[in-house]
């Protein structure tokens, strides 16, 4: 508790201008405190207080009796007692994120929130009547709650730690498929499965507590186990191209061989094998046009990499996918028209202008 720093307990109009000046401005909490432009209690530029013969000023006339309050916490402190707050508001519902033990801009909100909430005053600052009526509302935090499991690797994440996760997961016999480096649903119930038989409570995401059991009953994977060689099966070409594909520039994508022709008029210049989308998730099939291209493409709707991507109805492209390379049609996409020859995707994404045709049929 810090017993040399304290406020005033200004006149209760007084208060509720700076409050009201506090959330029309979303001040912090240095600039929330007494003194300054912001106190009512200041004189206005360019005025002067008349004095009086007692030596004190008109203004005093009239003043509502004050009183000092002690701070307990504020803006920049780090300490026990700031992860403590954290903690408590936590349990109210008011801070979301891990205790951290530093008061900054996301604990001034949430303090302010609180107070609010409980019709205090709106500072931002842990005042003893704030301290006193959180202590009061919630009970002493846990050791979790204090110092909650840190998140490893979750869903969305693409990296070689979910690589070597992947490969750990294959050798406890929970991931079937191999190493793609993309956390996503397979991965997801890969977790769960070896979080359920570890008795860990089973989230699908790989805290400490998962990452820890997980590395201490399985050994370091090797070069060969993380990046698996895949072999791509020769293509023949599409014997049977539909009209549309035989005039002019066109991506001719075929539902029943699951192939896609580059062809410039009639002549087939690359064939290559695709998957398609689940029945929830359909591709469509028509006639279409290249209108946007991406090289470097990250869903955004799917939190999922999607090199090469060529747009051609709405979020539907045909595009690069690592997952189809590892597993191939043991998947599916969300629509979209996946390649999984790297090399392939590469130039035809380098020929491929926008204004191009696609033409997807069975």
């Amino acid at each position: 508790m810090r017993t040399a720093l304290f406020r005033r307990v200004a006149a209760p109009a007084a208060a509720a201008a700076a409050v009201a000046a506090l959330l029309l401005t979303g001040c912090s909490a240095q600039g929330a405190e007494g003194g300054g432009s912001g106190d009512p209690s200041s004189s206005a530029p360019g005025e002067e207080e008349s004095p009086r013969e007692d030596g004190e000023s008109e203004a005093d006339d009239g003043a509502a009796e004050e009183e000092t309050e002690e701070v307990v916490l504020d803006f920049g402190d780090e300490s026990e007692q700031v992860r403590e707050l954290q903690a408590r508001l936590a349990a109210l519902g008011h801070f979301l994120a891990q205790p951290t033990g530093y008061y900054g801009d996301v604990t001034l909100g949430a303090v302010s929130e609180y107070q609010r909430a409980e019709g205090l005053e709106v500072s931002g600052t842990v005042f003893a009547s704030t301290w006193a009526a959180l202590t009061e509302a919630t009970g002493a935090p846990s050791q979790d709650e204090l110092y909650p499991p840190q998140q490893i690797l979750g869903y969305g994440d693409n990296s070689d730690q979910v690589r070597e996760l992947q490969a750990r997961l294959k050798q406890a016999g929970h991931f079937e498929e191999n190493p793609t480096g993309y956390y996503g649903d397979v991965t997801t119930a890969a977790v769960r499965a070896f979080q359920e038989a570890a008795g860990i409570e089973a989230t699908g995401t790989v805290f400490e507590p998962t990452w820890e059991a997980l590395t201490s009953q399985t050994t370091a994977p090797s070069q060969e186990e993380m990046f698996p060689p895949v072999e791509i099966p020769e293509v023949e070409p599409a014997q049977e191209l539909d009209e549309r594909c035989l005039t002019g520039r066109v991506l001719c994508v075929s539902k029943t061989s699951q192939t896609l022709s580059w062809v410039i008029d009639g002549e087939v210049r690359m064939t290559v094998d695709v998957r398609f989308g689940a029945e929830e998730t359909p591709t469509r099939e028509g006639e279409f046009e290249v209108y946007w291209k991406s090289r470097n493409h990250h869903s955004t709707l799917y939190d999922s990499p999607m090199p090469y991507a060529m747009f051609f109805d709405g979020g539907q492209a045909v595009h690069y996918s690592q997952d189809f390379a590892a597993n191939g049609y043991n998947g599916a996409s969300h629509g979209c028209v996946n390649v999984r020859d790297e090399a392939a995707i590469a130039q035809l994404f380098d020929e491929v202008t926008e204004g191009d045709r696609v033409v997807v049929y069975w």
